[in-house]
């Protein structure tokens, strides 16, 4: 593997692990959000939520889009 695909490698994983990690932490504002905060509150940590969810899926779908469609410098 070139030194141009390591690369590639790394920062696909490196996006994946931060969308897990957005996914994560929106999926436990979301609980929380829903089940236990009241009021004002409330609303925020959903809405916040899912704009984590919604980065999370941006940056899974960036990682493999990049990962489909690249170039072989070959």
């Amino acid at each position: 593997m070139s030194d141009r695909g390591r690369d590639r490698a790394v920062v696909r994983r490196r996006r994946l692990w931060w969308a897990g990690l957005l996914a994560v932490i929106g999926l436990a504002l979301l609980l929380v959000g829903l089940t236990i905060a009241r009021g004002a509150l409330a609303w925020l940590e959903v809405a916040l939520a899912f704009v984590l969810l919604v980065a999370s899926y941006a940056l899974q779908r960036a990682a493999r889009r990049a990962t489909l469609y690249r170039r072989d410098g070959g």
